[in-house]
């Protein structure tokens, strides 16, 4: 196991956010790239600089008093992107599978009115730097065919989470091979199911809510919007990974009604591409925790009666004074 080191990058982020290369993180719009630059240190160890906005159509504080702790995933992710194609040279135009992601934090760190003597911002976006070691790294020719990560995100010298992923990556023309005639659905509309109630799945707005409602409790079918800004951030021939996630804590949320889940911590595991085509069923259920005052929730997700992914989430319980679910 690679040995993270705490640093600050030591390269300003390369101009406004703004004009940040979007490509490199798979994301169209500007306001869905949170990192701002990046600096290597090894030929295996990288600092990113990431910013989190103060406010995110998506990404909004939990309860009006926490970041929103998904906001640590979609950063690893991003970081991941951008590194394996910008120091591991993998083209733009390939595909990358993310198997395993998880983190860990704490509401402390993820309370906003953290580190009010040192504001990063007048706005009260704040700076994030992520501190990356890559291993297991496996070559496929001269590109990556895959690689595991560890990383650990720091704010104004304060830890803020750690996690790790590992991911795969496929060649343009392999993944054409790999999805056939699925490939020709990229960006087509999906028929957007019902529903339920926002604020079961902890969501202030119908647009955000990725459940639908099934006559079984703890069962919903995976709604999707296909025209989402952020969920579907670019054309794609099968559901989004952050989605999948999403809709884990939408699950969380629903188990555990009238109190605000803040999934701290994460687990998750990608087993299959999940179709747009199909029926997906989500299915959620406590199960014991490390500590009484925390609530764990299993989620999975079956598609043509397989597993296709899975993801345990913790909260603490001293969330749910919180009367209201996103501020």
């Amino acid at each position: 196991m690679v040995q993270l080191v705490s640093r600050t990058a030591s390269v300003p982020p390369k101009g406004r956010q703004a004009e940040f290369p979007r490509q490199l993180v798979h994301r169209s719009d500007p306001e869905d790239v949170f990192p701002t630059g990046w600096t290597r240190q090894t030929d295996t160890q990288f600092s990113v600089s990431a910013r989190w906005p103060s406010a995110h159509r998506f990404f909004a504080p939990v309860a009006g008093r926490y970041q929103d702790p998904l906001l640590i995933a979609e950063t690893m992710r991003q970081t991941t992107m951008l590194l394996a194609h910008a120091e591991f040279d993998v083209p733009v135009g390939d595909q990358f599978v993310m198997w395993e992601l998880g983190y860990i934090s704490s509401p402390e760190r993820l309370a906003l009115d953290a580190h009010p003597e040192h504001p990063d911002h007048p706005d009260g976006s704040w700076d994030i730097t992520v501190d990356v070691a890559c291993s297991r790294i496996k070559r496929r020719g001269r590109g990556l065919g895959a690689m595991s990560l560890e990383l650990l995100l720091h704010r104004s010298g304060t830890r803020i989470a750690t996690g790790g992923g590992r991911i795969s990556c496929t060649s343009a023309k392999a993944y054409e091979r790999l999805r056939g005639n699925r490939r020709a659905g990229t960006g087509a509309l999906v028929p957007l199911l019902p529903s339920v109630a926002p604020r079961e799945a902890g969501r202030d707005s119908e647009r955000d809510v990725v459940l639908a409602p099934t006559p079984r409790q703890g069962l919903w079918r995976l709604r999707l919007d296909t025209g989402h800004p952020t969920l579907f951030g670019r054309p794609n021939d099968h559901v989004p990974g952050v989605l999948l996630l999403e809709a884990a804590r939408q699950a969380a949320n629903a188990v555990r009604p009238g109190r605000a889940f803040l999934p701290v911590s994460l687990e998750a595991a990608f087993l299959r591409y999940v179709e747009l085509d199909r029926p997906c069923w989500i299915e959620a259920w406590i199960v014991p925790a490390d500590t009484r005052s925390t609530t764990r929730v299993h989620v999975r997700a079956t598609q043509d009666g397989e597993t296709v992914f899975t993801s345990t989430l913790d909260s603490p319980d001293r969330t749910e004074e919180a009367q209201g679910i996103r501020s």
